[in-house]
């Protein structure tokens, strides 16, 4: 059973999330087994070399991460997190889909692949939270 009513709610809660939502990234859809978060890619999200900055992906993936687990239970937080870098992004906007692999009593595994928008993988990322 969900924890928000709906997708609007968990939109209004996670708006409290600043790093994420002054990043311009944003929660598009939210169900009982899987998330959607997108964001439009900009000159502050450069790293060095001119490519996206890892933390910007890994941002995103947390967030849809963070969606999926609290809709499920709401407070979860992190209690594990790895995620591996596929390819550089192309394009101007990246997704990330988050789907629920299991919850059990005190946590959940949660699987978020992002793409970018040619619809290819950019990083896969998996996380374990911990049910408070």
């Amino acid at each position: 059973m969900a924890t928000f009513t709906s997708v609007q709610e968990a939109i209004e809660y996670f708006k409290n999330d600043k790093f994420t939502y002054n990043s311009g990234m944003v929660l598009e859809d939210l169900g009982e087994d899987f998330s959607l978060c997108s964001m439009e890619l900009g000159e502050g999200h450069l790293n060095a070399n001119g490519g996206i900055m890892g933390g910007v992906i890994f941002t995103l993936a947390d967030l849809a991460f963070a969606a999926l687990s609290n809709n499920i239970h709401r407070p979860t937080v992190a209690q594990q997190v790895s995620i591996n870098y596929l390819a550089a992004p192309k394009g101007k906007t990246l997704k990330a889909r988050a789907e629920l692999i299991k919850s059990g009593r005190s946590s959940t595994i949660i699987q978020v692949k992002v793409t970018d928008e040619t619809g290819r993988e950019i990083a896969l990322f998996t996380g374990t939270g911990f049910k408070l």
